[in-house]
């Protein structure tokens, strides 16, 4: 598993944005438990493009190497201490949000060595819907050996607005190859804000083209707020809502029976084995609701449903997800 991880001295919300490190953990089964074998992607000085923050990895084989897309952002500034007030309106949580950019590493092997491109594979745009940060990649190779990308944005409103960027937005950008370059594709968001706000999305492809799961900011696409939108595209230029929109809730079912409701479901994947899903993977946080209330912030690996994982309706028709 590659997750990221920051000082637990800083709040969950901002803590990520100015000190989060991606590092691998091992376990002999996908529900766990994980042990922390290495840091990853360490920080390597504020030239650097993702010098002080690598976050939210997703890696994928491609033939004889393997993958990492990642978020990374930099900042000239101290780090924030332990004690020390470090809230959004800081300087350092500016600065490293609008530093925010597409990364990719390459490996022979998952236990590395990583090599990290100089520059990052997508970068923001002047007077777009792009133009203040990109992160959160969810790539996948289709079948004709191109490369196709959704990704976050926000756009840059300017100095006098609080705050200084847009909504969240979902577009897409497309490759030959993941090192790029990658162009984007149409005029503007594949998702747009003012119809609800996604994030963390997940793709993979299926006989109807390419799916996805996708985090429900308001609820006004799944009926959950912050639950698993689903939604597919048959080309990736146009895409729709799912018969059943819902792909996952943020409750978890315990193996003692008890039910907990997170304050926070993020990043949900689904782990595929022999071509069939059978794990949902997410990160999950504490608190009443949301991350900014968050005092504590894991990782859970759901098995589903086993008539649920063999069956294609996942890569075919879109069934929710149950938890179990």
């Amino acid at each position: 598993m590659f997750a990221s991880r920051w000082p637990k001295h800083l709040p969950m919300h901002p803590g990520w944005l100015a000190a989060s490190e991606v590092v691998r953990a091992e376990s002999d089964r996908p529900e766990g438990p994980f042990t922390v074998a290495e840091v990853v992607l360490p920080a390597r000085g504020a030239a650097w493009w993702d010098g002080r923050m690598t976050h939210n990895p997703r890696v994928m084989r491609d033939g004889a190497r393997w993958l990492m897309f990642y978020t990374g952002s930099t900042h000239p500034f101290v780090d924030p201490r332990p004690g020390e007030e470090f809230g959004l309106a800081d300087s350092r949580v500016i600065v490293c949000r609008s530093n925010k950019r597409i990364g990719l590493a390459i490996a022979d092997r998952p236990e590395g060595p990583w090599h990290r491109q100089a520059r990052p594979i997508l970068d923001v745009r002047p007077d777009a819907f792009d133009s203040f940060l990109l992160s959160n990649a969810a790539p996948v190779r289709r079948a004709d050996g191109t490369w196709y990308m959704l990704y976050k944005a926000r756009a840059s409103l300017g100095p006098c607005h609080s705050p200084y960027h847009g909504p969240m937005s979902i577009a897409a950008a497309v490759a030959d190859n993941p090192v790029g370059p990658w162009r984007r594709v149409g005029d503007g968001p594949m998702f747009r804000p003012e119809e609800g706000e996604l994030e963390d999305p997940f793709i993979w492809t299926s006989t109807r083209g390419i799916e996805m799961i996708a985090k429900d900011m308001t609820g006004q696409r799944c009926g959950v707020p912050r639950g698993g939108f689903r939604a597919w595209s048959p080309d990736g230029l146009v895409w729709h809502a799912d018969a059943q929109a819902l792909a996952h809730d943020r409750r978890l079912l315990w193996t003692d029976g008890t039910e907990q409701r997170m304050g926070a479901m993020e990043r949900a994947s689904y782990l595929f084995q022999d071509g069939q899903p059978t794990h949902l993977v997410a990160a999950v946080a504490n608190g009443p609701d949301g991350i900014g209330s968050a005092t504590r912030a894991w990782n859970v690996v759901l098995p589903l449903a086993t008539a649920y994982a063999q069956s294609s309706r996942i890569a075919s028709s879109g069934g929710s997800s149950p938890l179990r």
